[in-house]
């Protein structure tokens, strides 16, 4: 398998936080990886991970215990439409289910799509409440559009939509009746509808990832904010061996959830896992408070998110003189209002791991009458104190239900987090 179809499997199979942090602890466990789990104690290896939820934290110990922190961050999350807890409602003899939109969706873009259903659902079990990952990977439901005949000024004008009236599927005909979606859940887990409980579910393009482009040079798939970056970060830390840390540093990969509505919850980057982790490691070595004060002066992170490439369309709303494409390496991204959390020695310290790399790599700056997103690097530079700069791939149609990407860069990427990690 090549590395873009591991990629693509990658994005496949990880429709939700939930099913990506899976992906990412199976693959880790299949590498000799250790899971903690705090009811157990500390794990008896130097590589090991933990997962809560959406989040995952994984590690290769650097052994000493003032060993500095190479750490590689990223989020599992992307914008889509998530059921309400009582979702079935419907009219005109048609079968609908009420949403929420999660995140900065570009709304339309989930408009006569094919929509399948995944996340967790908690049933009731013996010893008590139970954890199920749900994956219903075929057409579902679907958000149809009003027809041209019936808004005739919708091309010139723009579409206008409420997301709370226009954004629910169809998925069904006839009269709709409470307690319908949780009769199709429980029948997926081969449940009872008395057991099903509370979930987190959210709808996503049954579409799979696929090359476009004459010389298939691009890669298409719902997700690729911010999956590419958990895939390269595991490819990354997965390269270096659950034996081998490399220089004397603890490298560490940290995948975060609700990046997408503000990183602040118990798995996100603006909570206190990635802390309380950290100090976990140095305390296991011996270490105590000051090693990890220690370890946190000389600790460096790289945040990794998606990045916008020049729209071809829309050259105005760029920079001009950062020009970013597709298929040329990795973007360093700077913005001095710390929206971004680069400065000119985390900026030199990504460019040489690219060089190191043998990758290239370009430059991000927004126009000063544009505003810029953000990311988990200013709130892990803030929360930790250590340096963080924000890099990631060059991509179009963020935060689209369907993304665009150069084929080439996420092995860039990859191998320029794996020079990170190796110093």
């Amino acid at each position: 398998m090549t590395s873009v179809e591991d990629l693509m499997s990658f994005l496949a199979r990880s429709p939700s936080p939930f099913h990506a942090v899976h992906s990412v602890a199976t693959e880790l466990l299949a590498s000799g990886f250790e899971e903690f789990r705090p009811e157990r104690g500390w794990i008896s290896g130097g590589a090991g991970f933990i997962r809560r939820s959406g989040a995952l934290v994984a590690w290769v110990d650097g052994g000493a215990p003032s060993s500095p922190f190479r750490l590689v961050g990223a989020h599992t999350d992307s914008p889509n439409l998530r059921l309400k807890p009582r979702p079935d409602c419907g009219s005109a003899g048609w079968r609908q289910l009420g949403i929420e939109v999660y995140g900065g969706a570009l709304w339309n873009s989930w408009l006569d799509r094919d929509l399948g259903l995944s996340g967790r659902v908690v049933v009731t079990g013996e010893g008590g409440p139970e954890t199920h990952l749900l994956l219903v990977d075929r057409p579902l439901a679907r958000v149809p559009q009003l027809a041209i005949h019936l808004d005739r000024d919708v091309n010139g004008q723009g579409l206008k939509l409420n997301p709370q009236v226009h954004l629910n599927p169809v998925w069904g005909s006839g009269i709709h009746a409470a307690g319908d979606l949780v009769d199709f859940v429980a029948g997926e887990l081969a449940v009872s509808p008395g057991d099903v409980v509370a979930w987190d579910l959210m709808f996503h393009d049954v579409c799979p990832p696929a090359l476009l482009g004459r010389d298939g040079e691009f890669l298409v798939s719902s997700r690729l904010d911010n999956l590419v970056s958990c895939w390269a970060g595991t490819r990354a830390l997965l390269d270096l061996g659950a034996g081998n840390p490399s220089g004397g540093a603890t490298s560490v990969l940290c995948l975060f959830d609700h990046e997408e509505v503000g990183s602040t919850s118990s798995t996100g980057a603006d909570g206190a896992l990635l802390a309380q982790v950290l100090e976990l490691i140095v305390l296991n070595r011996g270490g105590d408070r000051r090693d990890l004060l220690r370890a946190l002066a000389d600790s460096f992170c790289v945040s990794v998110d998606m990045a916008h490439a020049t729209h071809p369309n829309y050259p105005e709303r760029h920079d001009p003189s950062h020009p970013v494409t597709v298929n040329a390496g990795p973007v360093v991204k700077v913005n001095s209002s710390q929206r971004y959390a680069t400065d000119a020695v985390g900026h030199a310290m990504a460019v040489d791991a690219c060089r190191r790399a043998g990758v290239p790599h370009q430059v991000f700056v927004g126009r000063n009458d544009q505003p810029c997103g953000s990311t988990i690097g200013p709130l892990t530079a803030a929360n930790l104190g250590i340096g963080t700069v924000d890099v990631g791939v060059a991509q179009l149609s963020m935060h689209s239900a369907r993304e665009m990407c150069g084929a080439e860069d996420p092995d860039h990427l990859a191998a320029m987090l794996g020079a990170w990690y190796r110093g």
